[in-house]
């Protein structure tokens, strides 16, 4: 399974016919989310709900393939010393929309917990800018996602 994972994270798609599979985008979000999830110390049962809700309505995914995906996601992260690889993958493959999109579920798996920590902040921030979203976008889908947890 970590071959499949290498494999997939790290291929060169500096081709132009190279695409990567929907599982490859599917893992590079998930890793993201769970990255964001993991940065305050704590992957609880709110961060781990939201995950599998987001990865379930985005990419119209059963129970078995998002736990699947989690559990995969989780092992990437840990093997992984830095996220340039998945961000890559989602900037080549996703519409701008999309990738607003992937902020916006950041954003949310950040708050899942009810609070927003500052480890978690900066990586969206960070995110943003690997992705191509601008500030604004990004403060936009933050404001969406305040409404709808009702934070603000």
């Amino acid at each position: 399974m970590l071959k499949r994972l290498k494999k997939a994270l790290f291929a060169d798609t500096s081709a132009p016919t190279a695409k990567r599979s929907q599982a490859d985008l599917h893992l590079a979000a998930a890793a993201l989310l769970v990255e964001a999830a993991v940065l305050d110390g704590n992957f609880d049962d709110d961060e781990r709900a939201t995950i599998t809700a987001l990865l379930k309505n985005r990419f119209t995914l059963n129970e078995a393939e998002v736990v699947e995906l989690i559990s995969d996601a989780e092992a990437t992260i840990a093997n992984a010393n830095e996220l340039f690889s998945l961000t890559r993958t989602i900037k080549n493959e996703f519409a701008p929309e999309d990738r607003v999109g992937m902020i916006e579920m950041l954003w949310e798996v950040a708050y899942a917990d009810g609070e927003l920590h500052d480890y978690e902040s900066n990586l969206v921030r960070r995110l943003t800018g690997l992705l191509h979203v601008s500030d604004r976008e990004s403060g936009e889908a933050r404001k969406r996602v305040l409404a709808k947890l009702g934070l603000k």
